[in-house]
């Protein structure tokens, strides 16, 4: 069933080994996220001009790139004249005190480094939060190298603040997971989530256990007064950019 939900949102992106549309989840009202709002991927400096043909079509406008400095100097691709590319580092490497404890041992490739990072550097994800919920008009597109744990932290806020039902939370970020195969295909390499259950194993939990228990810990309240988010982010954030009802994030 999970799998059905990830192929239904599929974005069909020539170049995209891991995209799709955060739209079609259950909330815990019964009503599903709105589709065409926000879309999640992985490093989209493989698309060429078929695909970003078919970014267009998706209705898509912005790119938002949560990767470091250093791995946006890699890029060779080409982008379209429409579209708008906003850049802003989620890591925070110059925080060394907080990465010595998740780079070097492999923990910053699992979940068990998000609600840490959150924490310690709030304003990290509140400013990637504040880029995609104010960006220029059409769907917005983030994404990191693989588009798995930076995309998935920002994609956890993003569905948390619409009540999404925990399930489909999971499913979304465990989608990515699945797709260990494809993703390795698409970049050369060998499909590492074996390796990173392994490394979760070493730490008493598992790939999926290490995501529940990060999404059971956020508390969107107090990540967005220690993000300090204006009144104006939290009302685009609670609403999906309008196309929803308010909640009630304060």
């Amino acid at each position: 069933m999970g799998e059905l939900r990830g192929k239904d949102r599929l974005l069909r992106v020539d170049g995209l080994a891991n995209g799709r549309d955060l739209g079609g989840l259950e909330r815990a009202d019964g009503t599903q996220t709105p589709p065409g709002v926000f879309f999640r991927s992985d490093n989209v400096d493989r698309v060429g001009p078929a695909g970003w043909e078919q970014v267009y079509e998706a209705g898509i406008r912005t790119v938002v790139d949560l990767r470091q400095p250093r791995e946006r100097e890699r890029d060779t691709g080409k982008r379209p004249v429409w579209l708008t590319t906003i850049n802003l580092d989620l890591d925070g490497l110059e925080n060394t005190e907080f990465w010595a404890g998740y780079w070097d041992n492999g923990l910053v490739g699992t979940a068990l480094y998000f609600l840490p990072h959150l924490t310690a550097m709030p304003e990290r994800a509140g400013g990637a939060i504040s880029l995609i919920v104010n960006a220029p008009p059409g769907g917005v597109l983030f994404h990191c190298m693989g588009g798995r744990d930076r995309t998935g932290l920002i994609a956890m806020i993003l569905l948390s603040a619409v009540n999404t039902s925990s399930e489909a939370i999971v499913d979304d970020y465990l989608e990515t997971v699945r797709l260990g195969d494809v993703r390795a295909a698409s970049s050369n390499r060998n499909n590492a989530e074996p390796l990173l259950n392994e490394l979760c194993e070493r730490f008493g939990t598992t790939t999926e256990e290490a995501f529940r228990t990060a999404l059971a810990g956020f508390d969107l309240q107090s990540f967005i007064e220690a993000a300090d988010l204006p009144e104006s982010d939290r009302a685009a954030l609670s609403t999906w950019r309008g196309r929803l009802p308010g909640s009630n994030i304060t």
